[in-house]
Formats: structure tokens, C-alpha cells, sequence
């Protein structure tokens, strides 16, 4: 969904279309891709929320995140919310680069130009994310 966004707004093959809003820099575009990612992942969690109601209980399951990844159930959702909540308290940059490349469809290259680190950074802060994260959800 964050992708069709960024097509509908400029963001065409890697760049934005600098004829649909000139005014657009680079900070601009990682303070967009950033507010978007959030908000996706907060619309995601509010209709697992919403979903989960009347269904309590359940055990915590173990969660890969690769590189693509594919949609979660419900619970699973809002523990990856609550662990990446727990997380962004010691680490914000990872876990905001979490949120980019999983609720915003970010590549690395994308979310390591979001967050102004360079591409191996962003490749460092991701497996150690995902690693904080495996063990996280499996306690």
C-alpha cells in the first residue's frame, strides 16, 4: 500500500518526479517514506486489534523476517508491534529501519536513504534487528 502511494505521489522507478513536486528534497522524501511506514504499520495493528476482539489467548509463535516478507495473522502482527515498541526504547534507529523495510515495503538500499545511513549500515542494523527480534517474539 505504501508503494501505491508512492506512485500516485511521484515516486516512479527509483526516484521521484520532480514535475509533480519540485519541492520535494531528499529530507522530504525520507520524512514522507518515514511517516508512511508508520502510519501503515499503525493501520495494520488497529485492524488486528479490532479483528482480535472477541479471540483471546494464544501463544507466541516464532516470526522470520527475511527480506520479503509475507503478511502475518492478527496476533502475530501485534506482537511484532509490542516487541518493535520495546525495542525502539534502546534502539530507535533499528527499530524505525524494522518498520520501513516490513510496514513500509522498503528495499535496504530505500530505507537506509530514509534513515541517512549508508547501505552496509542499514544491512548491519537489520540483521541485528531481526536477530533482536527472532529471540523477542519467541520469549
Amino acid at each position: 500500500m505504501t508503494r501505491l502511494v508512492l506512485v500516485r505521489h511521484g515516486h516512479a522507478a527509483g526516484g521521484w518526479d520532480d514535475d509533480l513536486d519540485p519541492g520535494l528534497d531528499d529530507l522530504g522524501r525520507a520524512q514522507f517514506l518515514g511517516v508512511a511506514a508508520t502510519a501503515m504499520r499503525r493501520i495494520l495493528v488497529d485492524h488486528a486489534r479490532a479483528k482480535l476482539t472477541h479471540k483471546r489467548g494464544g501463544g507466541a509463535q516464532r516470526v522470520e523476517l527475511g527480506d520479503v516478507t509475507a503478511p502475518l495473522p492478527d496476533e502475530q502482527l501485534l506482537a511484532v508491534s509490542d516487541a518493535l515498541e520495546r525495542f525502539a526504547e534502546s534502539k530507535p534507529d533499528h527499530a524505525k529501519l524494522i518498520e520501513l523495510r516490513y510496514f513500509g515495503g522498503l528495499t535496504g538500499d530505500e530505507a537506509a536513504a530514509a534513515l541517512g545511513v549508508s547501505a552496509a549500515t542499514a544491512d548491519r542494523m537489520w540483521r541485528y534487528a531481526r536477530a533482536w527480534l527472532q529471540v523477542e517474539l519467541q520469549k
